[in-house]
């Protein structure tokens, strides 16, 4: 696995340091969840939804978590769909191991 470099990981860190974007990734490891008959991931409006928060909000948050590389999105019809980034979420967490 490749090792994640210092710039990077500080990149990763401010993005699971708000609390709504680390319920994010949560609800994006649980599977069968959403709205869009997906076995994994959610569409933009079901993170709204369990949130509570505007869809203004949801694609900041998402955006963020996306430049760290820690979600994949992607355009389905109507709706974004967000997945989790498996291997930046383990390289994540082996680098703060390491710490």
């Amino acid at each position: 696995m490749p090792r994640v470099s210092k710039d990077k990981l500080s990149v990763k860190i401010r993005a699971i340091a708000d609390p709504h974007r680390r319920q994010i990734l949560q609800m994006l490891a649980k599977r069968g969840k959403n709205s869009v008959d997906k076995s994994t991931g959610l569409c933009a409006s079901d993170i709204e939804s369990r949130l509570k928060i505007t869809q203004p909000t949801i694609s900041h948050h998402m955006r963020i978590l996306s430049e760290a590389k820690l979600v994949t999105s992607q355009k389905i019809g109507q709706w974004m769909w967000y997945r989790r980034n498996e291997t930046e979420i383990r390289s994540l967490a082996k680098a703060l191991r390491e710490l």
